[in-house]
């Protein structure tokens, strides 16, 4: 059975990413792990501590069967490499178990700035999530080392990522949606109310709760507010 990973800094987890992982869930029919990075090297520091980001992954997947959250890289010290955690995880599945990552088309694109990125599609086959109001993402620009590494591999049939246990690559097109973990951190920090309908409602709470991302700081503190990526 295919396994997919999504790994991102959750800063906070919002509605996008979730919905990511659902449309992933159901596509492939099979359960999607998400990891939160301890340590993400390619952004600043996030605004909430790695646990409190794992604390808000736990709360957003509550009750559905079809998402899974994974501390691992928590338990690493050093940068959250990618390499690293696919490494690991092949170490523990085998060599002939299939293995997906999850990612948006953004992070696809910025494949090239990642560490041993070129390893990657020998430890797993890649799931690039784009927005079908961007139309074929396969046309979408990128870097002309990212377009040679995968040339051939991209995949029609999804079912195909469970044949092999890496190096295919398939277009996960989804609906459009406006949340970024930067628009709810922003929000948030100037008590914007938007901010808690693009988050779980446990999620929000939280934030408000533990006042991550400045919250009750802002004009909005004296009504209940919720937690973002």
């Amino acid at each position: 059975m295919l396994e997919i990973w999504y790994g991102g800094t959750f800063d906070p987890v919002h509605n996008g990413h979730l919905a990511i992982a659902r449309a992933a869930a159901e596509l492939f029919e099979v359960p999607v792990t998400l990891a939160p990075a301890a340590d993400p090297p390619h952004r600043p520091r996030p605004g909430a501590d790695a646990q409190q980001r794992a604390r808000m992954l736990d709360l957003a997947v509550a009750g559905d069967p079809r998402l899974r959250v994974d501390r691992r890289e928590l338990h690493r010290a050093g940068p959250s490499w990618t390499v690293d955690t696919l490494r690991e995880l092949r170490a523990e599945r085998g060599a002939q178990a299939p293995l997906a990552l999850l990612l948006g088309a953004d992070s696809f694109r910025s494949l090239p700035t990642w560490r041993h990125w070129r390893q990657l599609p020998t430890l797993a086959h890649f799931i690039v999530a784009g927005r079908i109001d961007q139309g074929d993402v396969a046309q979408l620009p990128e870097p002309p080392e990212l377009t040679a590494a995968f040339a051939g591999r991209w995949q029609q049939a999804p079912a195909r990522l469970a044949t092999m246990p890496a190096g295919l690559a398939y277009h996960l097109r989804q609906p459009l949606r406006a949340e970024s973990a930067t628009a709810v951190r922003q929000a948030i920090a100037c008590g914007a109310p938007a901010w808690r309908g693009w988050l779980p409602a446990a999620v929000a709470a939280q934030i408000q709760a533990e006042g991550l991302y400045g919250a009750g700081s802002g004009t909005d503190a004296a009504s209940a507010g919720e937690p973002r990526p």
